[in-house]
């Protein structure tokens, strides 16, 4: 048989094939959890081996160390069932990613494409595993080697629109990305990563006022609660509130859309919580109890540490909001040891940019302006090879500011607020910042 899109598959199920396809649809658009629908398509053809492969392929995209146990196992059950060729070079690379080699891995999934530029499994997972990497110019280019190849009526065609649209923007093509981000919702299809996509554009261009009226004017396609994209998109609209320094709404965004999703959910959702209130304090906004809330959702989960510097360094944060410097020593002392016996990939994200970032956010919390400038400034060249889009990393670049501000590097505060007003134009929140800097 061949799927929708004319991938071999190793199965004779139209059953489990709809199951899976159903599985692909959440994996791509974050609505619900795909593993209900891969427990069907396996329970209609039990031998299949892509159901499996599948499932460990969704589990390592949460970043959470403790899921590489489940992943390992989906895996393992994998080799013992039938798959094509196509879905047994899926599991040589869903290996290597649970393995730590995530280039590796989306090295795989490109030739899967090059053989089958309509495989979306490899496309979806090689997207993810490409922002995680940092690597901009394949979130664009992997995307742009496929597009044209497929059917304009396939049902997924505009998640494929809205991953193009996101690689643009991360590439500085802005009109391009938001026109291609728009293009994705005109047929209806609920994309998120495509409204997200949009508001990505707005964001770097300081758009605030734009943003805020997009995000909301598209509310059916990511607030859901059922929605993985729903606390991100949040995110980026109290974002905008922000820009234009309005801390009260960002605050309201953060009880009403943030607060409910960081207990028991997943660390995807607490980044967002952790960069939200990091923002806000540097703004001097009082966010009380909610630091110390967010940080014993951590605190239960020092298995983490050290698998993913993007996770840890959000992790910081919460400790020293909830000013416990015990805690962020030890997190920082747990990640340093973890980053040396880490595969080549986390051990090079770790020492290269989150310890030497978590450090100069220490260095911010103990009020050492000087040293945070001193740890901070280097980053901003490559800060990208831990992951995140720009807009996270900007938090960078805020707490850089803030030390200037705080501290004797006023010089390069106001250099960097030039930068920055030369791309999103003379805003509230550079008003602000111009203000503390006395320039």
């Amino acid at each position: 048989m061949r799927d929708h899109r004319g991938c071999p598959v190793g199965t004779a199920s139209a059953a489990a094939l709809d199951h899976l396809e159903q599985a692909l649809w959440r994996l791509s658009s974050f609505y619900g959890d795909p593993l209900a629908d891969l427990e069907a398509a396996s329970a209609a053809d039990p031998d299949w081996m892509l159901p499996h492969v599948m499932r460990a392929g969704y589990l390592l995209t949460l970043t959470e160390a403790p899921l590489r146990g489940p992943a390992r196992q989906a895996l393992e059950t994998a080799a013992r069932c039938r798959g094509h060729p196509r879905e047994q070079a899926h599991l040589g690379a869903a290996w290597r990613a649970w393995a730590g080699d995530w280039q590796g891995a989306c090295a795989q999934w490109e030739q899967r494409l090059l053989e089958h530029p309509c495989d979306h499994l490899a496309l979806q997972l090689a997207h993810l595993f490409d922002f995680y990497r940092g690597d901009a110019r394949e979130l664009r280019l992997r995307v742009a080697r496929v597009q044209p190849e497929w059917p304009r009526d396939d049902a997924l065609y505009p998640y494929v629109l809205g991953m193009y649209a996101f690689g643009l923007e991360e590439n500085h093509l802005y009109p391009q990305a938001e026109a291609v981000g728009r293009q994705a919702l005109e047929g209806g299809a609920r994309v998120p990563w495509a409204v997200h996509a949009v508001a990505h554009v707005m964001e770097m261009q300081g758009r605030h006022d734009e943003g805020r009226a997009w995000l909301q004017s598209q509310r059916r396609n990511w607030s859901d609660d059922g929605n993985g994209l729903r606390g991100h998109n949040a995110w980026h609209l109290a974002l905008f509130h922000l820009e234009a320094m309005d801390l009260d709404g960002a605050l309201q965004i953060y009880d009403l859309e943030l607060a409910p999703l960081i207990e028991g959910g997943l660390t995807l959702q607490r980044l967002d919580a952790a960069a939200l209130l990091w923002r806000l304090h540097l703004l001097g906004a009082e966010v009380g109890h909610r630091w110390h809330v967010l940080a014993s959702c951590w605190a239960g989960q020092p298995q983490g540490t050290g698998y993913y510097a993007f996770n840890d360094v959000h992790a910081l944060m919460a400790c020293l909001g909830a000013a416990d410097r015990a805690a962020a020593q030890a997190l920082l002392d747990r990640a340093s040891a973890q980053a040396e016996v880490a595969a080549p990939l986390q051990r090079a994200m770790a020492r290269e940019v989150g310890l030497p970032l978590m450090r100069g956010l220490i260095a911010h919390a103990t009020e050492d302006w000087d040293a945070a400038v001193t740890q901070l400034g280097p980053l901003r060249a490559v800060a990208h090879r831990f992951g995140g889009s720009h807009a996270q990393r900007d938090l960078i670049d805020l707490t850089l500011l803030s030390a200037c501000a705080h501290g004797s590097h006023r010089a390069l505060g106001r250099a960097l607020l030039n930068e920055r007003q030369l791309a999103k134009g003379p805003t509230p929140l550079i008003a602000h910042w111009r203000s503390r800097l006395g320039c």
